[in-house]
């Protein structure tokens, strides 16, 4: 294969994984379910649904806190999930820092 073809092979593959990284959702859980957040592929917060039962005006450290831990589980979802689809691009192609 030529190095044109490739790098149009290269820019297809691209293309396609920003695609999948739009049509991603993810969503992660906090608090035993307390707070939820959904995040698209793009790392793009959607959505918190926060339990009222964990709103209180006396501990808004805790619910800050519970959200913090969602949205950074929704990202490393995010990042397994972009992982597992870039394996499946490349064919098991082992690349640096992947």
């Amino acid at each position: 294969m030529d190095i044109q073809g490739m790098m149009k092979q290269a820019q297809e593959m691209q293309e396609r994984l920003q695609r999948e990284m739009s049509e991603l959702t993810v969503q992660a859980t906090s608090g035993g379910g307390m707070v939820t957040v959904t995040v698209n592929g793009h790392k793009h917060l959607q959505r918190i649904a926060i339990d009222p039962e964990v709103v209180s005006k006396d501990d808004v450290g805790m619910l800050q806190d519970l959200i913090v831990a969602a949205v950074n589980d929704a990202h490393r979802k995010v990042d397994e999930a972009m992982k597992q689809k870039m394996g499946g691009l490349l064919g098991g192609l082992r690349l640096p820092g992947m």
